[in-house]
């Protein structure tokens, strides 16, 4: 058989000559979607209204490849992610750390207050975050901490960078990028 002119070493060969690569992952699924409330502060001490959106979430993840010759197990990541998102699912999202709005819970409510106003809920239709507000930002930091903490628990391997994106508003995205030492 003639090789053909243009190909002449196989078509997945790996590269000819030294040169550094890097494998990454990404996942955005449909599923990666969570539906919550929220408000945070910003300029002058403003509150916003108590407000929802339908959060989208996104993540890569690089490193080198495996012995299965891969990043990481997509199933896994897929998986682990579909559940962080899951337990924000149709929950208000309360700050445990802001400077000026305060959070308490007797475990039957949760009591949040700002200045003069003030938001009482039942505290099963919370998620109390440890955050100094509940920007799309630290949404995202958030849960790229705990992806990693899980898929390293899991044996994931030697992921050596993540990037997440929370969307909170088709289009207007807060991103965290973490990069191993």
């Amino acid at each position: 058989m003639l090789a053909h002119p243009v190909l002449r070493r196989p078509y997945l060969a790996p590269p000819p000559i030294d040169m550094p690569e890097q494998f990454q992952v990404q996942v955005a699924k449909e599923h990666f979607v969570f539906s919550a409330a929220h408000f945070i502060t910003f300029g002058d001490n403003i509150c916003e209204r108590l407000h929802g959106h339908n959060y989208a979430v996104s993540a890569e993840l690089r490193g080198p490849l495996g012995d299965h010759q891969y990043v990481v197990d997509f199933i896994l990541v897929r998986d682990t992610l579909a559940a962080l998102t899951q337990e924000l699912d149709h929950h208000v999202l309360l700050p445990t750390r802001h400077p000026t709005i305060q959070v308490e819970s007797d475990g039957r409510e949760v009591t949040a207050t700002f200045e003069e106003r003030r938001w009482v809920f039942p505290a099963g239709d919370c998620v109390l975050l440890d955050v100094e507000n509940t920007t799309a930002e630290l949404l995202a930091r958030g849960l790229g901490q705990r992806l990693l903490e899980e898929l390293q628990r899991r044996g994931a391997g030697a992921i050596e960078s993540c990037v997440i994106a929370v969307d909170e508003c088709n289009g207007q995205q807060g991103v965290w990028r973490w990069t191993k030492d």
